[in-house]
């Protein structure tokens, strides 16, 4: 496995000096206290985003994002267990949104999830901050094995989204991780996300960065 200097320095060279690589990569972060003061609200909007994001051009779930927010009553979880079957016809029938009923589907058994998993700790932005920052894939898991059409990156995007720390499986990132034989197994795999996880926690070791800067590095070292 390369050390990350390596990594480091290849990306500084494709990308016009170190300081400009480090403008790309700088990933916004929030400690414990501030991901803890997230509602739950925020977390399923961001869930939900992109679980629609998935498969879709991005762009146009962000422009669309306002009527998600009317038509899902600003993702209050409460208000989300409550939709039944009627209420759900009438969002696959929003032109506001985009309209697919698994997707849609998913919001409610999403918003138990936020729900169940935050309230030992009084929150689920508590839940996520209390999470060992060494274990981002046994966190992904928890949150998929709960939750409904979670897998994939879905989960890492929307955590980083507000704050929380973590790598992504990126094409790019992916691609690294097989051909550097830093994996031996497909990270949908519990046997490659967990190597993946100990290369992700060794950089870190070795140069200080978050796992969100490790993970665009690699990728800005090789696309």
């Amino acid at each position: 496995m390369e050390h990350f200097e390596q990594i480091y320095r290849r990306a500084c060279e494709r990308k016009g000096g170190e300081a400009a690589l480090r403008q790309l990569i700088a990933t916004p972060r929030l400690g414990p206290a501030e991901l803890a003061a997230i509602p739950d609200d925020r977390w399923l909007s961001s869930f939900t985003m992109s679980l629609f994001q998935s498969g879709f051009v991005w762009q146009v779930i962000r422009d669309k994002w306002p009527a998600f927010e009317r038509a899902f009553f600003g993702f209050d979880p409460y208000k989300m267990l409550l939709l039944d079957e009627q209420h759900l016809a009438r969002l696959n029938n929003d032109a506001g949104i985009v309209r697919h009923a698994k997707k849609i589907a998913a919001v409610p058994v999403n918003a138990r999830m936020v729900l169940e998993l935050g309230e030992p700790h009084g929150g689920f932005g508590a839940f996520v901050a209390r999470w060992p920052e060494d274990d981002r894939i046994g966190l992904w898991l928890e949150i998929k094995r709960h939750g409904q059409l979670l897998g994939g990156n879905i989960t890492a995007y929307a955590l980083r989204r507000l704050g929380a720390d973590t790598f992504i499986f990126s094409p790019d990132v992916g691609g690294y991780l097989l051909n550097q034989r830093v994996v031996d197994a497909g990270l949908g795999s519990k046997r490659g996300m967990q190597q993946a996880q100990a290369a992700f926690s060794e950089w870190r070791r070795q140069s200080g960065l978050s796992f969100g800067e490790i993970s665009k590095t690699i990728a800005f070292s090789i696309g």
